[in-house]
């Protein structure tokens, strides 16, 4: 999912956290101080909770956790937005399956590749701090439940590791926007391996070009929707200030004893969702509630599109025939030669 340049545009791509991120600005010579901008941001929220590195933060406090921390600032508003996201969703994005992701393998950077290890391997279990497997403990009660977070006192049982995941990826998107056109004062359009996060004004619209389209266009960022080069493609118009996220159970997998895995777990059971879907896409006002719904209604499956027009959320998604179902407003300006099968 990415948005198509034009001569008022500058962009900057680079390669962070395993995904593709790029940054795009409606002033070119503030380009270089909006990549800079992006760069800290997305520096401070790996320090504050990878799980993939032992000098985090949230690696650091993990004992202390159990007692009841103080955390940063930063760390208290990615762990309470994972939270939100875990409410709007009724438990479907949990932060809390760390022990599973790595019991399936996935302990380390996607750049880094994955172990593939057995869920029975001992060194999966000393990983998860458990005496046993994850992927068999006791489930009566959702994980996210049981953390607790008090302003910036932050506690979490022994037998939880926290994983933020993609909560924390799109409020990085949101605050790098947010910032870039705060200090910069250009229009922004943030995107962190499919989470986009815009702000500030939209491109402007050459008033040369007589076209309805242009029309239409005003006030908005023009994005292409498509996870993959198979997947069916469409061009929307977003409005400037609103973000979109896409989440696929194409991307990111990897083979486990013979298994296809990917990174989308179901709560329910610490395992990969059933793929009805290959990808949900969904526009909101924050890239943070994007993601949380478009991971949701992944984990939700067949029952993701009842669910998602009774929230009032626009979506749009991609079965593994390559059939899409959209929901809502979903935003439905296209350009010439880009079709919806929506």
């Amino acid at each position: 999912m990415r948005a198509p340049e034009t001569s008022a545009i500058a962009s900057r791509a680079w390669q962070v956290w395993g995904l593709e991120a790029s940054v795009l600005v409606t002033e070119p010579s503030r380009l270089d101080a909006a990549a800079q901008l992006a760069r800290h941001v997305l520096d401070a929220v790996d320090l504050a909770c990878s799980r993939f590195r032992p000098d985090s933060e949230l690696a650091l406090l993990r004992e202390s956790l159990t007692q009841g921390a103080l955390v940063t600032p930063l760390l208290a508003t990615l762990m309470e937005s994972a939270l939100a996201a875990a409410r709007w969703t009724d438990g479907a994005v949990d932060p809390t399956l760390g022990n599973d992701l790595i019991s399936l393998g996935y302990d380390r950077d996607f750049s880094a590749g994955t172990s593939g290890r057995s869920a029975n391997d001992p060194l999966a279990a000393e990983l998860s701090g458990l005496a046993a497997a994850p992927l068999l403990r006791n489930r009566i009660v959702p994980g996210w439940t049981r953390v607790s977070l008090d302003g910036r006192l932050l506690t979490v049982p022994a037998d939880i590791t926290v994983d933020l995941g993609a909560s924390a990826k799109a409020v990085a998107a949101d605050m790098a926007a947010a910032r870039i056109a705060s200090e910069l004062g250009c229009g922004v359009l943030v995107n962190l391996g499919g989470d986009i996060a815009t702000s500030g004004p939209a491109p402007a619209v050459d008033p040369a070009v007589e076209s309805p389209l242009a029309v239409a266009a005003a006030g908005h960022w023009q994005i292409l929707v498509q996870d993959t080069p198979q997947d069916p493609a469409q061009q929307v118009s977003l409005p400037a200030g609103h973000a979109m996220a896409t989440s696929s159970t194409v991307k990111r997998r990897w083979q486990q004893a013979g298994a296809r895995r990917h990174h989308i777990l179901d709560p329910r059971f610490g395992l990969p969702a059933e793929t009805v879907w290959r990808s949900v896409s969904v526009a909101a006002p924050t890239a943070l509630e994007a993601n949380a719904y478009s991971t949701g209604a992944i984990v939700k499956g067949h029952a993701a599109v009842p669910w998602l027009r009774a929230q009032g959320i626009s979506a749009r998604l991609v079965d593994q025939r390559g059939r899409t179902v959209t929901t809502t407003s979903w935003p439905a300006v296209e350009l010439a030669g880009v079709g919806s099968h929506g």
